[in-house]
């Protein structure tokens, strides 16, 4: 059985961001480490995305695990899965997890990035921007 999880990997892991729209929920939330607030709506999400699979350099998923956690959207429990990554962005390897929380119709409506070390997080961070500015997603910096 293909499970979004596992259709979500695999449009990463191709760079095919076509196939992951039909995988978010119209009001997914992303929380990121490089933004307090989290990017809200499947457009921006998407835009995001398009930064991020330009960013990454060797992105590989290298682990799961499947389970329930706490939303922080509601609080509510729901059916989740985590991905574990490699990555490197400007030279600097970094570590990371992504925590996709699923909606009842199995697409993903909340998603969390966490990654490691601070000076990959700061690195991600700067080239995430740049994207995001390059792509009309957010203004520049005055």
């Amino acid at each position: 059985m293909t499970t979004t999880a596992h259709r979500f990997r695999a449009a990463v892991e191709s760079r095919d961001l076509a196939a992951l729209e039909d995988l978010f929920t119209e009001d997914i939330r992303l929380f990121s480490p490089v933004k307090f607030t989290p990017f809200e709506g499947r457009p921006m999400v998407l835009g995001l995305f398009g930064v991020l699979l330009r960013t990454f350099e060797d992105f590989r998923y290298v682990g799961e695990f499947t389970g329930a956690a706490e939303t922080g959207t509601d609080g509510a429990a729901a059916p989740a899965e985590v991905l574990v990554f490699r990555a490197a962005v400007g030279g600097r390897e970094i570590h990371g997890i992504d925590l996709l929380h699923f909606a009842d119709d199995g697409r993903i409506k909340e998603f969390t990035v966490m990654v490691r070390p601070q000076s990959a997080v700061h690195a991600l961070g700067e080239a995430v921007l740049t994207g995001l500015v390059a792509d009309g997603l957010v203004p520049a910096a005055p």
